[in-house]
């Protein structure tokens, strides 16, 4: 049986880009069972973060639309 896990921002580092190539880099911490196992980096490229970005507020929108106002919240 798979361990449930996630990724979150990891604390106090900031995404960052690289406006020659349009890099997007997203510093994430890993946890299995909200126990920290590790950090990475997602790195996507612009096309990559312009789509999840769009697809992110199409979710948001629709969450809105569906259940009243919605605000993120950091974990």
């Amino acid at each position: 049986m798979p361990m449930p896990s996630h990724a979150s921002p990891r604390p106090g580092v900031a995404p960052s880009g690289d406006p020659s190539t349009g890099e997007i880099r997203v510093p994430l911490q890993l946890f299995v069972l909200d126990h920290p196992v590790g950090v990475v980096d997602l790195v996507l490229s612009h096309v990559e973060a312009e789509h999840h970005h769009a697809a992110l507020t199409w979710q948001l929108n629709r969450a809105e639309r569906t259940l009243g106002y919605v605000t993120p919240q950091a974990v």
